[in-house]
C-alpha cells in the first residue's frame, strides 16, 4: 500500500473528484470524510481503505482544517466492516500477514493523524469499522447505532485489538461472544462518548467539532500528541502489532465453524452463509 501522505492535494473539490468510495468536504475548519458505499452498507473494501487514508492525510496537511469527522453514507450504517468479497485470496501466513499490515496501517491513519478525529456513528458499526471508530479520538453515536466484534463468530481475527484500551475488562465478553450491543450499552461501557437521537446526530456532532475547531491548531496537535504518547508509553504500539500477528495465525487456522461457513458461502452465497451462522447463536440470545 502506497504512502498516502505523499504529495497530498488538499483542495476539497479536486480531491473529491479523485475519490470513488470516499466523500470529502471541508467547511468552517471541519473536514467531513464519508465512507460512501451505501449499497454495501459502507463495507470497507481495499479501494475505500486506500482512499480514506488519502483523505485523512489531505485533511491533516490542510491548514484550513482543524478537526476531522468520519461518517457513513446513508441512514443505515456507519459501516458493516471489512468487505467479505475481498476475502477471495490465497490463505497463507505470508499473504495474511501482508493484508493484516495493510489493514492495521489503515485503522492507524486516524490515530496517527495530528488533528482530532471524531467518528459520527449512525446505524451499524461492526467488525473492522468498529476498530476504525475506536482508533478515532472521540465517538458520538445515534440512538439507533449498534456495535459488535462480529468477526469472532466467523473465526476471524481482530485486526486492530484496540478495544481493551477503550473499555478495559468489558472487552472480553464482547470479543469472546461476538455479541452486538446498542448505543445505550455502548455508552455505559465507555465505547462511545455521547448518544444523540438519530435526527440530531449530525447537528450535535458538528456543534462539538466547531467548538473544538476554535481551539488553536497548535494546542490541538500538541495535546493529541501528549495523549497518544501516554498510550504508547504503556505499550500501545507493541500490543497492536502483537494482536495483528495473532490475528494472522487465527485466520490461517482451519476451524470447523469457518469451514462450514465457507462451504455454504461457496454453494449458496454469502447471505445464506451469514444466516446459517446467525442460527448457531439464536437459541442462546
Amino acid at each position: 500500500m502506497s504512502d498516502p501522505t505523499q504529495q497530498q492535494d488538499t483542495d476539497p473539490e479536486r480531491l473529491n473528484e479523485a475519490l470513488e468510495c470516499i466523500g470529502y468536504a471541508v467547511d468552517d475548519r471541519i473536514a467531513v470524510v464519508t465512507l460512501d458505499r451505501p449499497e454495501r452498507m459502507n463495507a470497507m473494501n481495499l479501494q475505500l481503505c486506500r482512499e480514506l487514508q488519502q483523505a485523512v492525510a489531505a485533511a491533516d496537511a490542510d491548514d484550513d482544517v482543524r478537526v476531522i469527522v468520519l461518517r457513513g453514507a446513508g441512514s443505515k450504517s456507519f459501516s458493516s466492516g471489512y468487505d467479505l468479497q475481498d476475502d477471495e485470496m490465497e490463505i497463507s501466513v505470508e499473504t495474511l500477514s501482508e493484508r493484516m499490515r495493510a489493514d492495521l496501517t489503515f485503522t492507524q491513519a486516524v490515530w496517527r493523524c495530528t488533528k482530532p478525529t471524531i467518528a459520527m456513528i449512525n446505524g451499524h458499526c461492526l467488525g473492522g469499522a468498529l476498530e476504525l471508530a475506536q482508533m478515532c479520538d472521540i465517538r458520538y453515536a445515534a440512538d439507533n447505532a449498534s456495535f459488535g466484534v462480529v468477526e469472532t463468530r466467523f473465526s476471524a481475527g481482530v485486526v486492530t485489538m484496540i478495544m481493551p484500551w477503550v473499555i478495559g475488562q468489558a472487552s472480553r465478553e464482547l470479543i469472546y461472544t461476538g455479541d452486538t450491543i446498542g448505543a445505550d450499552e455502548a455508552l455505559r461501557l465507555g465505547l462511545v462518548n455521547r448518544v444523540f437521537p438519530a435526527a440530531e446526530l449530525e447537528r450535535e456532532t458538528l456543534k462539538v467539532a466547531r467548538r473544538m475547531s476554535r481551539v488553536a491548531l497548535a494546542a490541538l496537535r500538541w495535546n493529541k500528541r501528549a495523549i497518544n504518547a501516554a498510550y504508547e508509553a504503556m505499550g500501545f504500539d507493541t500490543a497492536l502489532r502483537y494482536g495483528g500477528d495473532l490475528a494472522v495465525l487465527l485466520n490461517a487456522t482451519s476451524t470447523p465453524e469457518y469451514n462450514a461457513f465457507d462451504r455454504i458461502r461457496s454453494e449458496q452465497g454469502l447471505a445464506a452463509a451469514i444466516r446459517w451462522r446467525a442460527e448457531q447463536f439464536r437459541p442462546f440470545q
